[in-house]
């Protein structure tokens, strides 16, 4: 038994949180059945190119879909009546919806909190969007970067003093998603333990500002933190003669004593917590790591014990041996050879790896058969939801 079998989960979600969330429960057991948009599907594949795609191609890329694996697919119209009565009916099976719709958008179609849980009062409804359910932001549409931006996060990212930067990755999505994924197991809890479930509220600016946690911990007046690009110079990015990079981060006494005897620097530990003598630590430190390649410094630090790491590439992340033995990175068979992707980040008890991610619709008929529509029925409705992914007129409206 995984840690959430018999946990059902009925995922509306499309953007990054929201599947990331659904990711981290399907991978501890959860049966996640996802509702696929056969409108967002055409719009998706004409945005990647995947449209031009042979059944293969289609398959293979699929496939690649890492936060679809393991979870269940039924592809229906949500505009389509007959579609949406399914959905509440299914709804009423569940543990867990999880969607990632502007506020109201579910809700006018009959599939929001209150219309779910008439007949499901322990449903637990978790909502992400960017700015939440309530505030003046309520309406505000945006992507990662808007909520780094709203939350401050962008003002302390990169280290150009002049100029803040984007980080390279979705860090609102997937603070979002992971505290999605608490927020829903708190809240299935409290629903087992009262009887009364509830609507979690999950916003991106919210999981953004979270990320600030040192920072507006440790300053009463977050004006008083260092500007962006005025680290200390007990940590850092170095590049070597090779033109590689690494990092340390010696900021304890201790090991920032070691590290400067190691780079040949003693006098530099006492200096530390000096910030005049921060710009001829850097100066002095980066022309010894310019003499020789990064495999030099790499066996040289360890050897003395000090905090470091090169700066891998995501295809040199992939390949450390340490993430795969700790099965943080896996191998799925898949259509046309076997898929390397990342494995759960949180493993409890034995990880059997899932199934690689099913394609659209491929259990409609077994989910929809689970709620007692008849062949019949299920059939009409596949035949609405390829409708609108081809863009012919809908057999439901016709």
């Amino acid at each position: 038994m995984s840690a959430l079998s018999g946990l059902r989960v009925l995922d509306f979600s499309r953007l990054l949180p929201g599947p990331y969330c659904t990711w981290l429960l399907a991978d501890q057991g959860a049966e996640v059945i996802r509702v696929e948009n056969p409108r967002e599907l055409a719009k998706q594949a004409k945005v990647f190119g995947w449209d031009r795609l042979d059944a293969a191609g289609q398959a293979r890329q699929r496939a690649r879909d890492m936060l679809a694996r393991g979870k269940k697919s039924i592809c229906l119209d949500i505009g389509d009546p007959a579609a949406r009565d399914a959905l509440q009916r299914l709804a009423a099976t569940v543990d867990v919806v999880v969607e990632d719709y502007r506020p109201g958008v579910l809700e006018g179609l009959g599939l929001g909190h209150a219309a779910l849980s008439w007949d499901n009062p322990t449903l637990v409804y978790t909502s992400l969007t960017l700015c939440g359910q309530v505030g003046p932001y309520r309406d505000k549409p945006g992507h990662d970067p808007v909520a780094l931006a709203m939350s401050g996060v962008l003002s302390r990212t990169g280290e150009d003093p002049d100029a803040p930067s984007l980080p390279g990755f979705a860090a609102a999505d997937v603070a979002t998603g992971a505290h999605a994924a608490f927020a829903t197991l708190c809240a299935v809890m409290a629903a087992r333990e009262t009887g009364k479930g509830q609507h979690v509220d999950v916003a991106m600016a919210d999981c953004s500002l979270a990320l600030l946690a040192n920072l507006i911990a440790r300053y009463e007046n977050p004006d008083d933190a260092p500007p962006r690009g005025t680290r200390r110079a007990d940590l850092g990015l170095w590049r070597c003669g090779d033109g590689e990079w690494l990092c340390t981060t010696d900021m304890e006494p201790r090991y920032w004593a070691a590290f400067c005897t190691a780079m040949g620097k003693p006098d530099y530990a006492a200096w530390q917590m000096d910030p005049d003598k921060r710009a001829e630590i850097r100066e002095g430190l980066q022309a010894v790591f310019a003499i020789k390649p990064r495999a030099h410094w790499l066996e040289h630090l360890e050897a003395a014990g000090t905090q470091f790491a090169p700066v891998n590439s995501v295809a040199e992340a992939l390949a450390e041996p340490h993430f795969e033995t700790r099965g943080m990175v896996i191998r799925l068979d898949a259509p046309e050879g076997a898929l390397r992707q990342i494995g759960p980040p949180v493993r409890l008890g034995d990880f059997v790896a899932p199934a690689p991610a099913a394609m659209p619709g491929a259990h409609t008929h077994e989910i929809l058969a689970r709620i007692g529509l008849s062949d019949t029925e299920i059939s009409a409705l596949a035949r609405s939801a390829d409708a609108q992914q081809t863009g012919q007129p809908s057999p439901a409206s016709s």
